[in-house]
């Protein structure tokens, strides 16, 4: 009876040992400050598809996205919630950037890893970095130099044979659709559109410049106000993202001007409805904001954080310049 007990448990002890161990399941939490942003949308939906392709028989992941709805109290208490549950990394899409010292300490105070995405927050003096991010190798920012995206929107239009200049005045006459004016890639995509045409050379005009938050709707309604008060005195309408864009484009054909003929419309995001007006030339130009590349970035973060190594300050992902002679690289299939 002994030995048929001790061959038993040793059975049990060698099949033990044989089976596979259980994979361990990481909890992400992702809070992106609102769902109703095309650019977000994508973002997101390939945040999750890479995580979850990159499942292995030892790490799986658990992956929660909630939407901040455009709302920093409905942003902090998603945080909270994340915190509770107990989170083992947190990758965020800030509401409002002037509350990232508050949230960053909150969620470094409870150890867990931090992937801050899309609005990079600064400085108290609105230039230097964060110091969240400097002094803490469990958090990191990933993203893309807004300064570039706007550099190379100005370049669009240099670019052109009039360089943007319709009227032949000697002056690009211009109105500028903003996105949130707390966002530092609404700040440096305005700053540097008319930066770069002005270092090289060229006067520049400002008609009007209004924040439309990056939405649609709002681009479209400045659009056509400013279409309406200025009429052919517009030479260019800059929107710091497409979804702006798309509403200025709506603007333009309902006042019955023609991109490339009267008026030049660029944008920045490279979505693939505008990537096919490029193409059309319903729209002079965009800017690819990465969102494969930056959500791959963030995920990347996500791991390298999970498995207890020190992450960098700053992961970033260039910005490329989108034309009608290369804008079909950039359509999605």
């Amino acid at each position: 009876m002994k030995k048929s007990m001790l061959f038993v448990l040793a059975l049990v002890f060698v099949l033990a040992c044989a089976l596979p161990a259980a994979a361990e399941t990481y909890k992400v939490g992702v809070a992106i400050y609102q769902f109703d942003d095309n650019f977000m949308t994508l973002y997101r939906n390939e945040l999750e598809k890479y995580m979850k392709s990159l499942e292995t028989d030892d790490m799986k992941f658990d992956i929660t996205i909630v939407d901040g709805k455009n709302d920093m109290a409905e942003q902090s208490n998603q945080i909270d919630n994340f915190i509770t549950q107990g989170m083992d990394v947190i990758i965020l899409n800030l509401v409002q950037t002037s509350s990232a010292d508050a949230i960053i300490d909150k969620i470094v105070e409870n150890e867990i890893p931090l992937i801050l995405i899309n609005r990079e927050p600064l400085g108290d003096d609105g230039d230097e970095s964060y110091k969240g991010i400097l002094d803490n190798a469990t958090v990191c920012y990933v993203g893309a130099d807004a300064r570039q995206s706007g550099s190379m929107q100005g370049a669009l239009i240099a670019d052109l044979e009039n360089h943007g200049d319709l009227n032949g005045d000697g002056k690009i006459s211009y109105i500028m659709i903003e996105g949130d004016p707390e966002n530092i890639d609404a700040q440096y995509r305005t700053q540097f559109s008319i930066k770069y045409l002005t270092d090289n050379g060229f006067e520049v005009e400002e008609l009007d410049d209004q924040v439309g938050n990056w939405a649609q709707a709002k681009g479209q309604e400045i659009a056509a106000n400013d279409l309406s008060k200025f009429g052919d005195a517009i030479e260019v309408i800059f929107c710091n993202n497409d979804a702006m864009a798309l509403g200025a484009a709506a603007a333009i054909q309902a006042a019955g001007r023609e991109v490339g003929k009267d008026i030049y419309l660029v944008g920045v995001d490279a979505l693939n409805e505008c990537v096919q007006m490029v193409i059309d030339g319903t729209m002079t130009g965009t800017v690819k904001n990465d969102e494969v590349g930056q959500s791959h970035a963030a995920v990347d973060a996500a791991i390298v954080a999970l498995k207890g190594e020190e992450l960098q300050n700053y992961y970033w992902v260039d910005y490329v310049k989108v034309t009608a002679e290369n804008a079909e690289n950039f359509l999605a299939k």
